[in-house]
């Protein structure tokens, strides 16, 4: 072995070996230290990184709880209530209780109610129909039709119904992370509060047109008329852009505004039938037609 090569061997080992204390020795002072209690969260989460928590996933989600002094803001959707008092349990805080919410579709334009005007030929996505023109019914806010909200839901809670070409929403299945949400160019869909027995009173029409224009665009639309935000006793109805709109929050599911809504577009789900009150039966009597014509 030659000199030279002696030589090589020694001052390549040397640079090695000058360049593994430098680059420890940066990795020490500029090392970012991590607070433990991000990994006990992130493990904590069921890790749908699905984004209903406002934040990129669990992990960013995890750091965010750490950073802060109080669980107020902070809510996982997800996991729920049970979910958040292992966060809290964690970090020493008190987790903010939250009242589980479930996504529905304001939109009851099935092809009975809201009939197909022409056929769009282009992609069959929401987005795409909705940049392009207003859906192929004469009702510009209603449901496409076309499954954008089905094909972000991870939890198998959205499916297509091939009756009414409306999606519908799996409350059993619903986590409330607001995918649907955000994919709906059309705004349709709301997280309502998840009542008792899944019960839901609600206004399913986004139409703001005047009352004659949105009747003649779909049977059911919403007119406008009012009649529900004056028989509301809990001021839970707000009237805006010829629209109701009804507050999970402040609705005590009393159904007066079902039966005074002229043209069915409150929906309620989930509740018995109607007690028929025999003294608001009319009685067969034998009069004429004028005689019910006066009443």
């Amino acid at each position: 072995m030659s000199i030279t090569l002696i030589y090589t061997v020694v001052v390549l080992s040397a640079i090695g070996i000058i360049a593994a204390i430098i680059l420890y020795y940066v990795s020490q002072k500029f090392m970012v230290h991590e607070d433990p209690r991000i990994d006990q969260i992130e493990e904590a989460l069921p890790s749908a990184n699905c984004g209903g928590c406002g934040y990129a996933g669990c992990r960013a989600f995890a750091e965010a709880c750490v950073e802060e002094n109080e669980l107020s803001s902070l809510f996982c959707p997800v996991g729920g209530n049970e979910c958040m008092n292992e966060v809290a349990n964690i970090l020493g805080l008190e987790a903010v209780q939250k009242a589980p919410k479930v996504a529905v579709l304001r939109c009851n334009g099935t092809c009975d109610h809201r009939p197909k005007t022409n056929q769009f030929d282009g992609a069959k996505s929401c987005s795409a129909a909705s940049s392009l023109y207003s859906g192929e019914t004469a009702c510009a806010f209603g449901c496409l039709g076309y499954g954008d909200c089905v094909d972000v839901c991870d939890f198998d809670a959205l499916h297509m119904n091939p009756e009414t070409g409306l999606p519908e929403v799996d409350d059993e299945k619903c986590t409330a992370c607001g995918a649907c949400v955000d994919a709906c160019p059309k705004d349709l869909f709301e997280l309502r509060k998840k009542m008792p027995k899944d019960r839901k009173i609600y206004v399913a029409c986004r139409n703001e047109d005047k009352g004659a224009a949105a009747k003649k665009a779909c049977d059911v639309a919403c007119i406008g008329c009012s009649k529900c935000f004056k028989e509301c006793p809990f001021d839970a109805i707000t009237m805006e852009n010829n629209l109701a709109f009804i507050d999970s929050d402040k609705c005590k599911l009393c159904r007066k505004c079902v039966t005074v809504c002229p043209t069915n577009s409150i929906i309620e789900v989930n509740f018995p039938p109607r007690k028929i009150n025999p003294e608001q039966v009319a009685e067969p009597t034998s009069a004429g037609p004028d005689s019910t014509d006066k009443a």
